[in-house]
């Protein structure tokens, strides 16, 4: 039986720039191949097929993805052997704690032909330069859509209940884990529930759920005060010795999206646009945070600025996701004079010599 497959980002472009939570995911891991090399050498590939082989012996893996390409992974983790692979080059730096005990630099440079790439340098170099460009014209963009987003929260804030809000909080952490109290360290993880994309907001809610009896879709609006919540239930699962998956806003990294509880079966997530789901299994449940904490009426107040805040907001995203878009472009082309320089034998010996270790943890 093929085991399954976890799909999430712990890296993304956001209104913060780039915001890595790798650090987070490869911890306690006993061994970390860290890929290095140019755009189009292989490293996505690479790791599919090695992340594909354990899944077809019946291993469970996590593939984590590209947040600058919908069609690439930036590591894969096989948790039962302690073994990932990441791509190590930048912008997701990753520092290794004990360099040739657990992490291992593979250098699939030593498969390009220099010569050839030096024939192209000056284009290799604008095109570049031009990429990143592009991601600041990004990052730029979604700081501005951050600070209207700040205006939309400052409208139902006002509104709030806060008292409302910390009775509902303090009923779910009764509800969700009573007096329970776990002999052990709680497992923290911090990755990313959906990702800014080329393509536009993308994410693995589906499949990070798919296993989990009880969900809970959070509504509402900005400022309604579900990161909050998310926040709370996650600290007080923490000091309980549970262990916890967070799942940051892929927007604003600072805002929760999801919380998961795996060892009680649980997921409350914000389920709200562009991330909008709805209850398709019998336990699943809503709870409604502008029903329950928010002034009635105010959506009507508000109406004509909501408007205009919403139509601004939407207008930056979406110049923003061009950027992003137009850097995926640029990245292509760079990528054609790197595969152009490359001798692929020499990547699928690198590939086997890893697969062949790591065949060796079971």
């Amino acid at each position: 039986m093929a085991g399954k497959i976890k799909n999430y980002y712990a890296g993304g472009n956001t209104a913060k720039g780039f915001h890595s939570f790798y650090e987070s995911n490869l911890q306690g891991l006993e061994r970390l191949f860290i890929l290095k090399g140019g755009p189009g050498t292989g490293k996505s590939s690479l790791m599919k097929k090695i992340g594909n082989e354990w899944v077809e012996k019946g291993f469970n893996i996590e593939f984590l993805h590209c947040s600058s390409d919908n069609n690439s992974i930036d590591g894969v983790i096989i948790q039962a052997l302690k073994v990932g692979i990441v791509d190590g080059t930048a912008p997701h730096v990753v520092e290794p704690k004990a360099p040739g005990a657990i992490e291992e630099y593979v250098n699939l440079g030593a498969a390009w032909d220099k010569e050839a790439l030096r024939l192209h340098k000056e284009e290799i170099q604008s095109l570049t330069s031009r990429i990143s460009e592009c991601f600041q014209h990004a990052y730029d963009l979604f700081k501005e859509a951050l600070e209207i987003h700040d205006d939309w929260e400052k409208i139902y804030i006002g509104s709030m209940d806060f008292r409302k809000a910390d009775q509902l909080t303090t009923k779910l952490i009764e509800k969700f884990f009573g007096k329970m109290q776990l002999n052990k360290k709680a497992d923290i993880r911090h990755r990313f529930f959906g990702a800014a994309t080329p393509k536009g907001a993308v994410d693995f809610i589906p499949n990070l759920t798919e296993d989990i009896p009880k969900r809970y879709f959070i509504k509402g609006r900005p400022g309604s005060g579900k990161s909050t919540m998310l926040k709370k239930l996650a600290a007080a699962a923490e000091q309980k010795g549970l262990d916890v998956e967070i799942y940051h806003c892929g927007f604003d990294p600072n805002s929760l999206d999801m919380v998961v509880f795996r060892e009680l079966g649980l997921a409350v997530f914000d389920s709200t646009a562009p991330h909008e789901y709805y209850p398709s299994r019998d336990s699943d449940e809503i709870i409604d945070m502008y029903q329950l904490l928010i002034t009635p009426g105010t959506d009507e107040i508000f109406a004509d600025m909501l408007s205009k805040i919403t139509d601004k907001y939407k207008s930056k995203m979406a110049e923003a996701t061009t950027y992003l878009a137009k850097a995926k472009e640029l990245h292509d082309e760079l990528e054609t004079f790197y595969v152009s320089a490359m001798d692929f034998s020499i990547v699928e010996r690198i590939q086997e010599k890893i697969a062949e270790e790591i065949r060796t943890f079971v």
